[in-house]
């Protein structure tokens, strides 16, 4: 059966030939809102300099390369001309004109990436708004994400239990540190050149601390709205009334990794959304050893527990 693929915007169900994780009307959202942009740009760039456009510039940055998008932001490669570097920049397609729950989880993902500086969490380096257009820049890290490298069939157990030690041990430091990821999935893993994965997409984190300000504000949890990715969400995600998120969410979030590294897909496939998160409260997975026989009992009891 072939997997159900969601729209990262709107969460519904994409077509089989939809391209880049969005749906028809969401895409074309975006294509007209990047095109606006496009031609705003390109008619200052043609009256100040006598038909010599400049590189694309969004400030300090010079943007060079669409890298990734999603429906939380188009991310490119960038050159920060005063610190001469190459950063990854963070851009709401919207820009200020966004809705407000997206403007608020954008500026939220910003805030709890920069809360935290550790070698296998992507790091924020600079937060801003240039002519009413949110951005944000971090490490650029040349690689692949795990659903990339995963996309070609499942990975040996042990490199599979070696990147998810690592991305556990990243996830302990920002659990320490108050905050909660909650949408923990291989494309939201990269591997950098060293093979070290670097966790990324903060968007819908939250403060663990009932005293410190949370990073996603209540209201953003819309009724009937499903925030995350619905083949890896644990229940309390899923349906709300089964319990309040916590570390258990990411520890999850963990073992979903985990099973789709050694099995090649996630824990939980259908055909609707409905039937989906209806497993995800009332099914458990298919054993990981009937996916892939090489699993030894021990390791499909770990990733299963």
């Amino acid at each position: 059966m072939k997997p159900v693929r969601f729209c990262d915007e709107c969460h519904g169900e994409l077509p089989g030939d939809a391209p880049q994780g969005l749906c028809p009307t969401c895409l074309l959202k975006l294509a007209g809102a990047e095109l606006r942009i496009s031609v705003r740009r390109l008619a200052t760039e043609v009256e100040t300099s006598g038909f010599r456009p400049e590189p694309r510039r969004l400030g300090d940055y010079e943007v060079l390369e669409e890298i990734g998008h999603g429906g939380m932001g188009t991310v490119y490669k960038a050159r920060q001309l005063r610190l001469d570097r190459v950063v990854a920049l963070k851009l709401l397609p919207f820009g200020q004109y966004s809705r407000l729950d997206l403007l608020q989880r954008f500026r939220s993902e910003a805030t709890a990436a920069a809360a935290l500086q550790h070698p296998n969490i992507v790091a924020v380096h600079d937060v801003g708004e240039h002519e009413g257009q949110p951005y944000y820049s971090m490490d650029y890290v040349q690689g692949r994400t795990l659903a990339d490298i995963v996309s070609a069939g499942p990975l040996p157990v042990k490199r599979a239990a070696s990147y998810l030690k690592t991305i556990a041990e990243a996830v302990h430091y920002a659990h320490q540190r108050g905050i909660l990821h909650r949408d923990l999935k291989p494309a939201n893993v990269l591997i950098d050149e060293q093979d070290q994965p670097r966790i990324t997409d903060f968007g819908l984190a939250k403060r663990l601390s009932e005293s410190q300000a949370s990073t996603l504000d209540p209201q953003l949890t819309l009724s009937g709205q499903v925030l995350g990715s619905p083949n890896y969400l644990p229940p309390e995600q899923a349906e709300p009334k089964r319990g309040a998120v916590g570390p258990p969410t990411d520890v999850y979030g963990l073992g979903a990794i985990l099973y789709h590294l050694v099995t090649g897909r996630p824990p939980f496939q259908a055909e609707s959304l409905t039937t989906l998160l209806r497993q995800v409260m009332e099914v458990e997975p298919v054993s990981p050893r009937s996916l892939n026989p090489s699993i030894s009992t021990d390791q499909e009891t770990i990733c299963l527990r």
